[in-house]
């Protein structure tokens, strides 16, 4: 066994290795993760880990990523497991986890000049967005609250309305 980093490190046994997953580094959603990653993706270099709800739930789970790695991913009690969560960042790689249900924040822009305005808001943070008609949905990669938070003064001054579609 070497221990590569704080946050992970890579058991050798026989033939295969197997990365050691113990900490979750941050949300993909947060400014400055969210910006390494997009450094990262545009060289190939993010695998992610899909989960199933229950899953999710679990702290010692063993898993495969998107690029073929083996992992073993055991946190603290307290970790939860959410859409977006970093479980590895450096300068090589980074793993993120997915939840195979989605949540999605559905919002309606009140004109065109508001849904330029969130759409410039919406690409400047790197958020999955999908498009419904009038209707634009932002992927939920992390606590909700932290886009509702950066969604503020467009709730507050009726630019935007949050709507409850059932996705």
């Amino acid at each position: 066994m070497r221990a590569t980093r704080r946050h992970a490190y890579t058991l050798t046994k026989g033939a295969a290795d197997l990365l050691v997953l113990n900490e979750i580094i941050g949300q993909a959603g947060d400014p400055d993760i969210s910006r390494r990653l997009h450094e990262l993706d545009h060289l190939g270099k993010i695998e992610y880990i899909t989960f199933s709800k229950e899953d999710a739930l679990r702290h010692r789970v063993r898993v495969v990523t998107d690029h073929g790695t083996e992992c073993a991913v055991v946190l603290r009690r307290s970790a939860r497991i959410v859409d977006g969560a970093v479980l590895l960042l450096d300068d090589d790689r980074a793993i993120v986890t997915r939840l195979s249900e989605r949540n999605w924040l559905s919002l309606v822009p009140r004109d065109i000049a508001a849904a330029l305005e969130l759409g410039y808001q919406a690409g400047n943070n790197h958020w999955t967005v999908r498009f419904d008609g009038p209707v634009m949905r932002i992927a939920v990669e992390g606590p909700e609250r932290n886009y509702l938070d950066r969604l503020a003064a467009f709730f507050s001054d009726r630019r935007v309305t949050r709507i409850d579609d059932g996705r």
